[in-house]
């Protein structure tokens, strides 16, 4: 009898695993990828795979960055030209843990970087190491 148990504990277990399903999101690329429409739209989604995105005047790009393991949250998602993208506000800004999400709309032609950081998980009171993850993604916005 415990054998059966077992052997229904187990694959519950892994029917339960198996129905997460995969991700709904685009599918990362060297270049970033058109927003897929689900959800809320947005012309292009970036994440942590992709290093640089071509958008026009006028679209949106949202950046969809998933916390590596063993690191805090990325933090200070910014555009290092904001009279060529614009931070705005992400509609969709309630992400699960260990996302971050971000949004910008290109209002000129020309480049600029979108960076974020990440820094380790440390437990209290314990030695942390002094180091900090850099993301980068470089976005062309056309006319």
């Amino acid at each position: 009898m415990k054998t059966l148990l077992a052997a229904i504990a187990t694959a519950m277990l892994v029917a339960g695993c198996g129905s997460a399903g995969a991700a709904t999101g685009p599918t990362p690329s060297p270049e970033a990828t058109p927003s897929t429409g689900v959800g809320l739209h947005f012309d292009v989604v970036v994440t942590e795979k992709d290093k640089v995105a071509t958008i026009h005047v006028g679209q949106t790009l949202e950046v969809v960055l998933h916390a590596n393991a063993g690191m805090n949250n990325w933090a200070q998602v910014r555009s290092s030209d904001q009279s060529i993208l614009v931070p705005t506000v992400n509609p969709a800004a309630t992400a699960v843990r260990g996302v971050t999400l971000a949004a910008f709309k290109a209002t000129a032609p020309g480049q600029a970087d979108v960076t974020a950081f990440a820094s380790p998980t440390c437990p209290s009171g314990q030695a942390c190491p002094m180091y900090v993850q850099v993301w980068s993604v470089k976005v062309t916005v056309t006319a």
